[in-house]
């Protein structure tokens, strides 16, 4: 039984919808007919003042919920034609009217530098001009880079580094006050001042070989054993001078006892006198078996009524026996001197020498000493030190040791006190000359212990 029209079928309140969830409307396949009139929809009707308000009318459904579920279909590919091989095309063969001209100009692989791409002018868009640049904008240094600066030698910076900066009115000390004035200490001695021939007098280098090979043939003698009369000669100071038996020619006497005069002539050539008994006996004097030290000096006074005005060649000083009697004392081993031409020093030297002093002067009187002492570091050797005088005063000292140059001087084998010594008085030339051994007739009163 049916009551009310077709069109109020729906008029009362469907179920309510659960929370969050519209309910799914339903939808009617369109039929040959055409397509049937549907229910009319809740908000095209009169709307009443009276009729509740369903879920649907206060909450419409989205258009995509209103559109009827479809199945997604794929979609169409375009359609793309298989690849085809075309047949390579035969060679066509061109005839003089059909030959077909290059294009102009030289290809792009060899154009050349001026149809390359060049920039614009001006600078980049992203890079103003310098009148619009802003002022921090960053400036190279002046100058030219490092690399390029001349000798490509790096220029600190000027003034001197921060570790060597001075200090702000630092404290001075007054050491002037304190040290005296080195103006008036004497010269220091004259290290490696060697000379290669005298300013002088030389003797002919074949008389150096000579005595070169006559000092190697002759070696130096161990030390004596003085018998009595010889140490009775050292008591009293009695030296015999031995005159050379070869190229001597002149006078020597004995005067008085430790006194002798002597006189060459002008041709006289090069000769060495030796005394004897040693002034220096190994067996008697040397400091490793007394512990005592021991000098020796002795002086030689240059007379004025020699025949030869010249440069007076005369030296005097100590040499080891033997030594050869026709060269002068200081030119071979074993023996040291001075020589008064020149004022050189020769020690083991058959050169030039080495400065020391002034040359020599007729009428006045000269000396020359030793001294032994033993050192206190070490046993079995001696210090040596050789002292010179003038006028009775002292005037040059050096030590056999500690001046010498291992690479320009010779050794000083038999000075060193292992070895007898004894006076050695050299003549060139006319030179009249006196030696004093005896102390009483000294002029220097230096020496205390001979």
């Amino acid at each position: 039984m049916c009551f009310g029209r077709k069109d109020t079928l729906y008029d009362e309140e469907p179920p309510r919808p659960a929370q969050g969830h519209f309910p799914r409307q339903p939808t009617y396949a369109a039929t040959s007919e055409g397509p049937k009139a549907s229910m009319p929809s809740p908000v095209q009707q009169s709307p009443s003042p009276y009729a509740p308000v369903s879920p649907i009318q206060a909450y419409p459904p989205t258009p995509a919920q209103q559109q009827p579920y479809q199945q997604p279909q794929p979609q169409p590919q375009p359609y793309q034609p298989p690849p085809v091989e075309l047949p390579a095309a035969p060679p066509v063969e061109l005839s003089a009217g059909d030959d077909v001209a290059p294009p102009p100009g030289p290809p792009p692989s060899h154009r050349r530098n001026e149809d390359d791409y060049a920039a614009p002018p001006g600078p980049p868009p992203s890079r103003p001009p310098p009148s619009q640049r802003p002022v921090d904008d960053f400036a190279a240094p002046p100058g030219p880079p490092p690399s390029h600066r001349p000798n490509n030698d790096y220029a600190p910076p000027p003034g001197p580094p921060p570790s060597h900066t001075k200090p702000s009115s630092p404290p001075q000390h007054d050491w002037q006050s304190l040290v005296p004035d080195t103006s008036l200490f004497p010269p220091p001695p004259s290290f490696f001042s060697g000379y290669d021939r005298s300013p002088a007098t030389n003797a002919p280098e074949a008389e150096a070989e000579a005595g070169e090979r006559w000092c190697a043939q002759h070696q130096l003698t161990p030390p004596l054993h003085l018998d009595a009369m010889a140490l009775s000669a050292l008591t009293t100071h009695n030296i015999r001078l031995m005159q050379p038996a070869v190229g001597f020619t002149g006078s020597l006497n004995w005067s008085a006892p430790g006194v002798w005069v002597g006189r060459t002539d002008p041709k006289a050539t090069d000769s060495c006198i030796i005394g004897y008994p040693p002034l220096y006996a190994v067996t008697q004097h040397s400091p490793l078996a007394t512990h005592r030290q021991k000098t020796i000096y002795y002086e030689v006074t240059i007379r004025k009524d020699a025949a030869h005005k010249g440069d007076v060649c005369l030296a005097l000083g100590f040499a080891a026996l033997p030594y050869p009697s026709f060269r002068m004392p200081g030119w071979h081993r074993g023996s040291l001197a001075v020589h008064g031409d020149d004022g050189h020093k020769f020690i083991n030297d058959r050169w030039g020498g080495k400065e020391f002093t002034a040359p020599f002067r007729r009428g006045e009187t000269y000396g020359v000493g030793m001294t032994f002492r033993q050192q206190e570091e070490g046993r079995g050797r001696m210090e040596v030190e050789v002292f010179f005088t003038r006028q009775g005063r002292e005037s040059g000292r050096w030590n056999l040791h500690e001046e010498t140059d291992s690479a320009q001087d010779l050794p000083v084998t038999g000075l060193e006190g292992y070895h007898d010594l004894g006076c050695a008085v050299g003549t060139y030339g006319g030179v009249s000359f006196e030696v004093v051994f005896e102390p009483g007739r000294w002029l220097y009163r230096g020496v205390k212990d001979v």
